[in-house]
């Protein structure tokens, strides 16, 4: 661009690495215009310096001059030390190995529920949506019939649904009947659970049910007698 700090009677201030840099360029406070060979002190103040400047990957280490990696991180937790201010209060003490009373050190964690959801989701997906491990999925199976209008598919879809229930298997239906097949696949990838039990026209016309593992993508046809089977088997491994 073609902002810069000579010439200016704006306040500036100046990360530590251009209060380093010697005959470089900067704009000139006038479109496409620059000025060469410019140096700090001598063209502009140099009396605020700060670290001002958000790190890079390649960055070299302020202490030992180390190139830099960067990894992300979610905070999902927190940890206080609380020190005597409520031991005091509460006059709680121990005795120590001198047999002295002291007040004891307190301290106090906790981890969010909602930013542990955030960390969950933010490591498990891909570009059509959540992929919830087993473990701390909502819901186990997502049974999603391809027609309510069918009676022989919602009877089905819903015979499916109570048999998950029964055996504690959490499971929810999509039962819309005004949205197209489609749209039903594109919602359970958003959403993510572990396991997608398709009620279509493989039941229809073999009375088998499809299964797909959310976080594989892998796609299996299940005698409809051993679908709760399959899920259970495959959540054990």
């Amino acid at each position: 661009g073609s902002i810069g700090p000579v010439k200016t009677k704006l306040k500036i201030v100046i990360d530590r690495r251009v209060s380093a840099m010697k005959n470089f360029t900067t704009g000139a406070n006038k479109d496409g215009f620059h000025f060469k060979n410019v140096n700090t002190g001598r063209d502009f103040p140099k009396e605020n310096v700060a670290d001002i400047r958000k790190v890079k990957e390649g960055d070299l280490c302020p202490k030992c001059g180390t190139p830099l990696t960067v990894h992300e991180g979610v905070e999902v937790g927190h940890t206080f030390k609380l020190g005597t201010k409520y031991s005091e209060k509460m006059d709680a003490k121990f005795l120590d190995s001198d047999g002295k009373e002291k007040h004891f050190v307190m301290g106090c964690y906790g981890i969010g529920v909602g930013r542990t959801l955030a960390a969950i989701i933010e490591e498990y997906n891909d570009k059509y949506g959540i992929k919830w491990p087993v473990s701390v999925a909502p819901f186990t199976v997502e049974i999603i019939p391809l027609n309510m209008s069918d009676s022989k598919i919602k009877n089905e879809a819903e015979k499916l649904y109570k048999l998950f229930k029964e055996k504690n298997i959490e499971t929810i239906i999509d039962d819309r009947d005004n949205v197209s097949a489609g749209v039903k696949f594109n919602d359970a990838d958003l959403i993510g659970m572990p396991f997608q039990v398709i009620v279509g026209r493989t039941f229809k016309q073999n009375s088998k049910i499809e299964i797909k593992k959310r976080e594989t993508g892998e796609k299996l046809i299940v005698e409809e007698q051993n679908v709760i089977t399959f899920i259970e088997d495959t959540i054990k491994d």
